[in-house]
């Protein structure tokens, strides 16, 4: 499963459409791996750029993110992304979805 977590600084979840990038990550099962990270190129003072966030995610199937606007919300669904919204660094809130994930698809 191939994970992007919004990130301007590579440190910290960031807001879907102000973000500066994504740190992506691919996961299956164990640990998750880094792989790359991808610029947005947006400009930090415009509103609503959702959509330069969402064209660069190709092969992704979860997007987490601190926050996202419901335009966004909209797009990321029509996109049939996951989308998770918690704040926190970028390894803790990778980590949060990844632990969840296991629990959840434990054997009952």
């Amino acid at each position: 499963m191939k994970i992007a977590v919004a990130t301007s600084d590579q440190i910290n979840a960031d807001h879907f459409g102000r973000t500066k990038g994504f740190a992506i990550y691919q996961w299956d099962g164990d640990d998750p791996k880094y792989i790359e990270y991808i610029e947005t190129n947006i400009n930090p003072e415009a509103k609503h750029q959702w959509q330069q966030g969402l064209s660069i995610l190709g092969g992704c199937e979860v997007v987490i993110t601190a926050q996202a606007g419901m335009k966004a919300k909209y797009g990321i669904k029509k996109a049939n992304l996951k989308l998770v919204e918690d704040e926190g660094t970028v390894e803790e809130v990778l980590n949060r979805f990844i632990d969840h994930e296991r629990f959840m698809n434990k054997p009952i």
